[in-house]
């Protein structure tokens, strides 16, 4: 039997105190008490287990399960979903790309027609410039002739005139 160490003659003046102490008979009779406890004790204990791994526990266990697959569920379509978006952007860059390169063509193509008329038209402005120019020189040359014609006729006139000043009398 276990001692717990107090005795009478360690705390004077408390020589009663034996009659407090569980003695052998007080000892046997807990032991009798734990074991008519502790055999209820577990029938109920086994009872409930049972009970509610029924009521409980499984329906408890259904709900993770199903939770689990849920969210294997949502990661699978989340997945699946990066995926499709994933390729929808691949398809976007694509067409993106292609409708750059077709822009890109028809901005040439645009420039190409332009420096074409840029040309034509410069080519015209030169070849109406240059008849212009001709025109006007053919004028000027025709002028040229008629006041030389002119001051040839005149500069018979005018020579009598300047040689008879110079010379005091008619020529």
């Amino acid at each position: 039997m276990p001692s717990l160490g107090i005795t009478a003659t360690a705390l004077p003046g408390l020589s009663d105190l034996s009659s407090l102490l569980p003695g052998p008979r007080l000892l046997a009779s807990i032991e009798v008490d734990l074991l008519i406890t502790f055999i209820p004790q577990m029938v109920i204990f086994a009872s409930l287990a049972v009970l509610l791994k029924g009521l409980l526990f499984d329906r408890v266990l259904k709900v993770f399960e199903e939770r689990e697959k849920r969210t294997d569920g949502a990661r699978a379509e989340a997945r699946k979903m990066q995926e499709e978006a994933g390729e929808l952007l691949r398809k976007y860059e694509a067409e993106l790309d292609r409708v750059n390169r077709v822009a890109a063509e028809e901005r040439e193509k645009v420039r190409a027609e332009t420096a074409k008329l840029e040309a034509e038209i410069l080519g015209e402005a030169r070849a109406a410039v240059t008849k212009i120019v001709e025109h006007g020189r053919e004028r000027l040359e025709d002028e040229v002739k008629e006041i030389q014609f002119e001051l040839g006729k005149a500069s018979n006139s005018l020579a009598g005139e300047i040689a008879s000043k110079v010379l005091g009398r008619q020529i």
